[in-house]
């Protein structure tokens, strides 16, 4: 929005030319997300007390966790306004990569809302069933596949890029709708699994959505992408911006949720963002590197998959609780440490998803 008001400036003075750059763009975008959250965090948990929006606790989840209840939820709206309001004032908003993105992570949170409100008014933890959860997602992650690949236009944009290889493509063809399909859903999922202890999932999306920002600028720039030898995909490069309001609006989050928590996102903040960094690893085609970056969330994916495998085929189960962060509180490990181990690990995991880009 203020992109164009900073073209019609530039008329009369040239210095506003400044504001075209993607990179000042991005970091204007980050601390414009920062502020906001920072700002409307602490009247924002003020209204969901008083409003008596608080956590629904599972009866069958580590002891620790039951004074956890009561907790002002659904804080994750606070996410999503600081992103959406960041975008809209930063980015180029006559490009569709910004708005397919935008509009999925808000429909993504719209469905994860309408979940946490159906646990407060149940007065449980379960809230929408998996069925009408899933029902919905897939609906709004189906229909952003067949945006993606019906408006593509150069075939980079629907291949499956395999890293660590130079020119290492695969053709897809309509099997990228289905691919598509399921790293957005099962990206939302995996976050909303991982969202169980404070701040253990928001870092991990704030660190992750950043190095997707990295990718998104060197893809959308033609000169970068000859040289690191991957797909140049025009128009993805303003995607830097979205990924910059995440990272900040997500740290302006921390702020509130790290141990012990004032707010949790709820499932409003956790569908939402896992469904961003989904759709975005789908357009600037790293899907394969969002699966090594995210480590975390697919192992705490895998756990609960294993957990329930193990007890319908044989009755025991494999880890003391799933999903995994769990098994390591009922292991004795306080949550700080279970909290911190997890954010080194998607440390480590982001550099070496960056890593492809060189290693080649």
């Amino acid at each position: 929005m203020l992109l164009y008001l900073f073209a019609w400036l530039e008329k009369f003075y040239t210095g506003f030319n400044v504001f075209q750059y993607l990179t000042l763009r991005a970091i204007l975008g980050v601390l414009t997300a920062l502020l906001i959250s920072l700002l409307l965090g602490p009247r924002m948990i003020r209204l969901l007390s008083f409003r008596q929006i608080g956590q629904q606790v599972r009866d069958d989840g580590p002891q620790s966790h039951l004074s956890k209840a009561g907790t002002p939820t659904m804080g994750g709206a606070l996410i999503l306004v600081s992103i959406a309001v960041a975008t809209l004032l930063w980015a180029d908003l006559s490009n569709r990569h910004i708005w397919l993105v935008l509009i999925v992570t808000l429909l993504f949170g719209l469905i994860g809302g309408i979940d946490d409100y159906a646990k407060l008014t149940q007065g449980s933890s379960k809230g929408l069933s998996a069925r009408a959860k899933y029902f919905w997602q897939s609906v709004v992650g189906l229909c952003a596949a067949l945006v993606l690949f019906y408006t593509a236009q150069i075939p980079a944009e629907t291949q499956l890029i395999v890293p660590f290889f130079k020119h290492a493509s695969i053709e897809l063809g309509a099997l990228f709708i289905l691919l598509a399909y399921f790293v957005i859903v099962g990206t939302s999922n995996a976050v909303n699994l991982t969202d169980g202890l404070d701040g253990l999932a928001i870092l991990p999306t704030v660190m992750v959505g950043a190095a997707l920002g990295v990718f998104a600028y060197v893809t959308g720039h033609v000169n970068f992408a000859h040289y690191l030898s991957i797909p140049h995909i025009p128009g993805v490069g303003e995607l830097v911006i979205f990924c910059g309001a995440l990272a900040g609006a997500g740290l302006g989050f921390l702020w509130f949720n790290t141990y012990p928590a004032q707010v949790f996102m709820g499932d409003i903040g956790a569908l939402g963002l896992g469904a961003a960094l989904g759709v975005i690893a789908v357009v600037v085609r790293q899907e394969i590197v969002l699966f090594i970056m995210g480590g975390v969330f697919v192992m705490e994916t895998v756990s609960v998959i294993l957990q329930v495998a193990s007890f319908k085929l044989t009755g025991k189960r494999i880890f003391r609780m799933a999903p995994l962060h769990h098994h390591f509180e009922l292991k004795g490990w306080p949550e700080p440490r279970v909290i911190v181990r997890f954010w080194i690990i998607t440390v480590v995991l982001v550099l070496i998803g960056l890593a492809t880009l060189k290693i080649r």
